[in-house]
C-alpha cells in the first residue's frame, strides 16, 4: 500500500521549503509539563465527556489519572496552552497530545471507543494554537501526528517460558495506527510523527497504516520518524542499531529519520552521528533534559540542554530538533537560540522526500 504517486499536500511543500533554509525546532515535552499542572481525577474526567448521563464515553470503572491525551477532550484550553508556549518559545512543529491515542493504549483505560475523538481533538487543538502563534508572529507553525509506539511489543514475547508468543500482531497495530492516524488526518495534521520506536516492526505497522491513511484521502503527508536508544548498548529494545533501524525504515522516504526520549543529548550523540553518517535523509534529534533524579524529575536546566544540542548542530548532524522527557518553553527557546546560527544538514541521497 506504499505510493509515492499520491500528491503531496501544500503543507508538505511548506515543510520542505522551511528545512532547506533552517534548523526546524521541534517542540518539548507535553506529558512533564502536564505533570506540572497537578491534575486530580475530577480535571481529567471533566467536561462532559466521561461521565454521566448522555455522555458519549463510559468507560466503566477505570481512573482516568494519568491518561493525558483524554485531556484533549476534558481540558483543551490546558493542552491548547502548553502548546502554544512552546510555539512562542520558538518551536515550528508542535506535536498533537496524542502519543497513547490508539485502541490498544486506551484499553487500559477502557476508552477504546474514544479513540476517534481523541485523535481528532488532539489534532484539532494543536492545530488552534499553531494558528494563534502564526496570526501572533507571522511565522508558520506544522502540527505533528504524534503516533506512539504503544505499550506491547511485535517482535518480543512478554513470557521467559514461551518465546514464540506475541501479545500484538502486526495486523493488530497496523488496524489500530490506521484508526488514529484517519483521526489525526481529520482533525488538520500536517505530517505524522512516529516516535519513541522500542520495536521496529511496530513502527513498520505504523508505516504501513500510513500509507493506507494517505490512499484513502488521496494525498501524502510528510512521515517523521524516531526511534529511541535504551541505554548504553546503543541499541534499541528490539536490538537494533541506529544503522539497522534506518535500513528498516528507509523505503518509507521519510522526511526526518532521528532519535528521541531515554537519553540526554549527551549519550545521544554518538548513536546520532552513526544515523547522520547512513542515512539519505533529515535528521531529528530530540533528547530528554538529562536523565531522571531519583524522584523521576528531571534537573537539566535550558542553557545546558541547548548547548548540548548545539554541538549537534555545529557538527552538521541534525534538521530538526527539539526536546523530549522533562523539556519546558524554556528549553525549546534556549535551543533555537544555539542552533539559529547553523545551517542543516544536506540530505546525502534519493531517499529525502
Amino acid at each position: 500500500m506504499i505510493n509515492f504517486s499520491l500528491p503531496t499536500s501544500d503543507s508538505f511543500k511548506a515543510l520542505e521549503a522551511a528545512a532547506r533554509e533552517r534548523i526546524l525546532i521541534l517542540d518539548g515535552a507535553m506529558g512533564t509539563m502536564i505533570q506540572t499542572l497537578n491534575m486530580s481525577e475530577e480535571d481529567f474526567t471533566a467536561g462532559g465527556h466521561i461521565h454521566g448521563p448522555g455522555c458519549r464515553h463510559h468507560p466503566s470503572d477505570h481512573p482516568q489519572k494519568g491518561n493525558n491525551d483524554l485531556l484533549v477532550l476534558t481540558q483543551p484550553k490546558a493542552v491548547e496552552d502548553i502548546q502554544l508556549q512552546f510555539a512562542l518559545a520558538g518551536a515550528d512543529i508542535l506535536e498533537t497530545n496524542t502519543f497513547s491515542s490508539t485502541t490498544i493504549a486506551q484499553a487500559d483505560y477502557g476508552l477504546e471507543g474514544a479513540v476517534h475523538d481523541l485523535n481528532v481533538a488532539g489534532a484539532q487543538v494543536a492545530r488552534r494554537a499553531a494558528d494563534w502563534a502564526q496570526a501572533k508572529d507571522g511565522r508558520p507553525r506544522f502540527v505533528a501526528g504524534a503516533v506512539g509506539p504503544t505499550n506491547r511489543t511485535a517482535s518480543i514475547s512478554p513470557d521467559v517460558n514461551d518465546p514464540g508468543y506475541r501479545a500484538v500482531t502486526f495486523d493488530d497495530l497496523r488496524l489500530a495506527y490506521g484508526q488514529q492516524i484517519d483521526g489525526l488526518i481529520e482533525g488538520g495534521s500536517d505530517l505524522i510523527l512516529i516516535e519513541t520506536i522500542f520495536d521496529t516492526l511496530n513502527a513498520k505497522a505504523a508505516i504501513f497504516a500510513a500509507f493506507e491513511s494517505f490512499a484513502k484521502v488521496g494525498r501524502r503527508l510528510p512521515i517523521m520518524i524516531s526511534g529511541t536508544i535504551t541505554d548504553a548498548s546503543g541499541r534499541t529494545l528490539s536490538g537494533q542499531t541506529p544503522t539497522a533501524f534506518w535500513h528498516s525504515v528507509r523505503h518509507a522516504r521519510p522526511f526526518t529519520v532521528g532519535l528521541n526520549c531515554a537519553l540526554g543529548a549527551d549519550a545521544m550523540r554518538p548513536h546520532l552521528s552513526e544515523l547522520a553518517g547512513v542515512a539519505e535523509t533529515r535528521i531529528c534529534a530530540y533528547p530528554n533534559a538529562g536523565l531522571p533524579n531519583a524522584f523521576g524529575q528531571y534537573d537539566e536546566q535550558p542553557e545546558d540542554t541547548a548547548s548540548k544540542v548545539e554541538v549537534f548542530a555545529k557538527e552538521g548532524l541534525v534538521n530538526v530538533v527539539g526536546g523530549c522527557c522533562g523539556t519546558t518553553p524554556e528549553h525549546i527557546r534556549a535551543i533555537a537560540d544555539h542552533v539559529a546560527a547553523y545551517a542543516p544538514r544536506k540530505p546525502r541521497g534519493a531517499a529525502n522526500v
